[in-house]
């Protein structure tokens, strides 16, 4: 079961990585955990990451998938994985395409949550964060019984910039430009599912299990 995981900024593709990986007994692999891991334990893969990362650069597609790749090597991925955050552009699924047949495998699902645009402005700004102890919460999914404040540590809840409706809308474009058209790729090698992404987060759960199950 080696699944990638699509869908927009807010789409809530996060989340039902990590209920798939509870229930199937198998890894949720982000990219951003595997940078911060390698950068911890002062890898040579980490340190070549951290040069670019330190002058503000993205890190090169290759080197992106050698530290995936090297994460999926694990033994805890024998039995499959769920990629979140990664690939995001053609060049890189293509990369990780060609780095996978090299060691005989090749990916199962492309599960995408679909979610319109509109949907996601709403949700990511009604989220408000607790800027004492990062708690979060959402004015209409999941209000503090504490009105503005914290209802674990009582400090205000606010609006982070990142999740401002203008932030929000071009974080949406990037997405449309850059990772949108991984659907078209996906679609074409037969592997996408879609999943509405807008109901319950327990019915989207329902709809990806269903598709693993068939």
């Amino acid at each position: 079961m080696k699944i990638v995981m699509l869908g927009a900024p807010g789409a809530g593709k996060g989340t039902q990585a990590k209920m798939i990986a509870a229930k199937y007994q198998v890894p949720h692999v982000s990219s951003g955990d595997i940078f911060r891991a390698n950068i911890k334990n002062g890898t040579e893969l980490g340190k070549k990451a951290k040069e670019y990362m330190d002058q503000g650069l993205l890190v090169p597609d290759e080197l992106t998938v050698d530290l995936v790749i090297d994460r999926l090597s694990w033994e805890d991925c024998k039995n499959g994985y769920i990629l979140d955050g990664f690939p995001r552009t053609i060049p890189q699924a293509k990369t990780l395409d060609a780095a996978l047949e090299k060691i005989g495998e090749h990916l199962d699902y492309a599960i995408d949550v679909d979610v319109p645009d509109e949907n996601i402005v709403t949700r990511m700004s009604g989220r408000r964060a607790c800027v004492g102890c990062g708690a979060t919460y959402h004015i209409v999914y999941n209000p503090s019984k504490k009105g503005e404040n914290c209802e674990v540590c009582g400090e205000q809840l606010i609006l982070r910039d990142d999740d401002k409706p203008e932030t929000v809308q071009k974080r949406l474009s990037v997405y449309h430009e850059q990772t949108q058209p991984l659907i078209d790729y996906y679609a074409g090698q037969g592997i996408l599912k879609s999943v509405d992404g807008t109901q319950d987060m327990n019915d989207v759960f329902a709809a990806i299990a269903a598709i693993l199950e068939a």
